[in-house]
């Protein structure tokens, strides 16, 4: 085909993609940055926001998958020039967040203590001290951050990345001055840092919700006051987002179980494989940003009715992710030891954390991206239920279950979780490449 013959011309890819690539990268950065703010307050400050933010990761990962399920029935309305149920549809996802969120707050500070203990079970008094003060902050910001993930979705559904790029650069400003001040002026050590949090997440959630205000854009969303659930839509929305939910929810209770092994290694290790999974996360987040913005333009497609534009996005995109994730490992393992060294860690743990950044550098450019590009595609065609047990199959059987036993039974330290993370990734992308095949994904009917 030639590029005009395409719903989404090369100019537009670009305009597309190149914000929510760099919003992701940025908060990557951020984070890093915080983690090492937080580091200097000690190892026990770092390890109980590494453990907090496991059970963090798991709630705010719903969310976001609940805020992309709406965004898939979105952006298919977007692709049949349907802006009338668009607005509908989002104004649904923005009502049925919030009143997830909630909830789900009220109920994480009622149990916080033994949700805590449960999932850690017997750690230092410091460390567990320090998690009760983080976790407090930080459930508080989750009606915040889910409200932020809807909008920030119904946006990049339009197309529109920009405008959530332009939020999270200026909340990410707010956020490390915040750490800055209250961890280096103020001493308040992980509650800083968590109030920090609390307060750009606030600002992400209430200038997005003004933003969807203006008129200048298909789906604008007013008088929020006065929206009532359509059980039809909101029914709809859930199909999509709750399998989405649930395979991003194992995928992180996977790692909680996980953690508890490594935390069985000691302080330590803890730091290693905390700063370890930053930096893994910092070297594929771009690639993500490419997965992200895929789901529009699939979304888009089908909507459209055009299947085989869909197809070839998918491909096409999959290649640019494969270049993405090939250039960020490579900077990121050119940068591992001078960010432990920032991070003020100890040389056992900075040790420890290379030679686990050096293993993920050889093999998640071989295996990453099929096991996870071609799937957000597969999503915003509505095949998210096989997404979901297929993701879930191999974490558990192959990233959690050989994990400990190699922890557990074979003496192996924290690169344990890093084996059982690439096995995981190579069946994934053999599954997924299989589905992808064979068109079955084509055949769900979301709008």
């Amino acid at each position: 085909m030639k590029e005009q013959q395409h719903i989404f011309t090369n100019k537009m890819l670009r305009n597309l993609l190149v914000p929510v690539i760099f919003e992701q990268v940025l908060n990557s950065l951020m984070g890093t940055v915080d983690t090492m703010m937080v580091s200097n307050v000690g190892s026990a400050a770092i390890s109980a926001v590494s453990l907090v933010d496991s059970i963090n990761v798991l709630v705010i990962q719903a969310f976001s998958a609940l805020a992309a399920g709406g965004a898939i029935i979105c952006s298919q309305y977007i692709g049949q020039k349907n802006h009338e149920m668009a607005n509908k549809s989002a104004r649904q996802v923005l009502f049925i967040i919030t009143a997830i969120s909630v909830a789900v707050t009220a109920l994480c500070l009622a149990f916080r203590m033994p949700l805590l203990q449960f999932v850690f079970g017997k750690v230092e008094a410091d460390v567990m001290n320090a998690s009760r003060i983080y976790f407090f902050y930080t459930a508080l910001s989750f009606p915040f951050i889910a409200l932020y993930d809807a909008g920030a979705s119904i946006f990049r559904s339009q197309g529109n990345t920009r405008g959530p790029m332009v939020v999270s650069v200026i909340s990410n400003v707010l956020n490390i001055s915040g750490n800055a001040v209250l961890i280096w002026v103020f001493h308040m050590g992980v509650a800083g840092a968590a109030i920090a949090t609390l307060a750009s997440r606030i600002f992400c959630a209430v200038v997005v919700l003004w933003q969807l205000r203006m008129d200048r854009q298909p789906i604008v969303v007013r008088d929020y006051y006065q929206i009532r659930p359509d059980g039809k839509m909101i029914t709809r929305i859930l199909s999509l987002g709750i399998p989405s939910g649930v395979e991003n929810s194992m995928f992180q209770l996977g790692k909680l179980a996980i953690q508890s092994s490594v935390s069985t290694l000691g302080t330590v290790a803890i730091a290693a494989q905390a700063m370890t999974n930053i930096l893994e996360n910092l070297n594929g987040v771009a690639a993500i940003g490419v997965g992200i913005g895929l789901m529009t333009v699939v979304g888009q497609c089908l909507g459209a009715g055009r299947k085989d534009e869909a197809v070839y996005y998918i491909k096409k995109l999959s290649v640019l992710a494969e270049i993405v994730i090939i250039a960020s490992c490579l900077l990121v393992f050119a940068l591992a030891i001078p960010i432990t060294k920032l991070g003020g860690m100890e040389p056992e743990s900075a040790q420890m954390c290379f030679h686990m950044v050096t293993w993920i550098t050889i093999v998640k450019p071989i295996v990453w991206v099929m096991g996870f590009v071609p799937a957000y595609g597969l999503r915003a065609a509505g095949d998210v239920k096989f997404s979901m047990i297929t993701s879930c199959i191999t974490m558990w059987a192959f990233r959690f279950c050989l994990c400990v036993y190699l922890i557990r039974f074979q003496g192996f330290g924290p690169m344990a979780v890093w084996i059982g993370m690439f096995t995981d990734w190579a069946i994934r992308g053999i599954i997924f490449g299989i589905r992808f095949h064979s068109r079955k994904w084509l055949d769900h009917k979301v709008v």
